[in-house]
Order: C-alpha cells, then structure tokens, then sequence
C-alpha cells in the first residue's frame, strides 16, 4: 500500500465520518423542532380581547378569542370530563357566562361599565366570546378585570387590546395582575 492510498483511505474514512455525523446533527434538529412543534399544538394558554369603541353605535364592543385548544382542557377542569366545547352548545354557552363573570370594565372612579353577554361561536381554531355595553357620555380612561383561565391556569396571560378611534392600548394580564387601566386624555 502506498502514502497516497493511505492517505486516500484515510481521507475517505473522514468524508465518511464527517457526513454521518453531518446527518446525526440534521436528526438532532430535526427531533427539536418536531418537540417544539408538538408543544405548540398543545395548551398556550393564551387569549386575546379586543375592546372597541364603535362611535356610529355609541358602544363598547368586547371580543374575546381564546384557543380552541386551551378551552377545551378549560371545560373538562371546570365542568367535568363530559364537557365538549366542540359539540355542546350547553358547554359552549357555560363557557361564554364563565367568561363573563371573569372580565370587566370599570370606569376610574370603580363604577362598573354594565356589559350585556351578545353570544359566542366556534370559529376554526378558535372559541369567541362576545359583550358589548353603551358607551358611557365622558370616558377619560378604563379600568380592566380579566382573570377568565387564569383562577385555574397561573401561566395564563390574557392581552386586551383597548382600540379607541386611532388609538390602541394594550393590557396583560399575568401572574397576579389583577386589574390594570388605560388613560384616554
């Protein structure tokens, strides 16, 4: 055997290694990705409202979006395992007044903004949950309650968006937030 076939050898020998361990860190990443994605199709815990001040009705309209997903473990801790926020008007609206009693508009002074429940639905992905309230004659800011999840899940963040004529303010709620406002001067 010559140098140059040693070598040869040799070279092939470590092309060979370089590429199977080129293709073990390819299935490292692989299998990484495949766990962060099966996370995210699992509980968020997450939910996104919107309030709204819609000046050609003089209201406050509130939706509430809250991952499919997430409201379906949500009615089985809360109302037993035969809950199906998929299937069951019953759960879905037992859901809705969940939601209802666990967010509030309050004007700076405390005195509550008198929601009125307009209904839910099943939307793809998603659960919503809809309220609305006139609009009170002089707002200078708001204060928010929304602990919906959040007594049954502490990682639970609830965002608020607060969309006044061009203006949009936003609120999270998490760990122990309990109530937060937003001036409007």
């Amino acid at each position: 055997m010559t140098m140059k076939t040693k070598q040869d050898g040799l070279l092939n020998l470590y092309r060979m290694f370089r590429s199977k361990l080129a293709l073990a860190g390819l299935l490292c990443l692989f299998c990484v990705n495949m766990a962060t994605q099966s996370a995210f199709a699992h509980q968020q815990k997450l939910a996104l409202s919107k309030v709204v001040y819609n000046p050609r009705a003089n209201t406050l309209e509130v939706m509430h979006r809250f991952e499919l997903h997430d409201a379906e473990h949500a009615v089985k801790e809360i109302f037993g395992n035969q809950a199906d926020i998929i299937q069951s008007h019953e759960t879905q609206s037992q859901f809705a007044e969940y939601v209802y009693a666990r967010f509030g508009l309050y004007r700076k002074d405390d005195t509550p903004i008198k929601l009125t429940p307009i209904g839910f639905e099943v939307d793809g992905k998603h659960f919503w949950v809809y309220q609305e309230a006139p609009a009170p004659d002089t707002l200078e800011g708001i204060q928010v309650v929304h602990n919906a999840l959040r007594d049954i899940w502490f990682a639970q963040t609830n965002t608020v968006n607060i969309e006044v004529g061009k203006d949009i303010d936003t609120l999270t709620f998490t760990d122990n937030t309990e109530v937060l406002s937003v001036d409007f001067r």
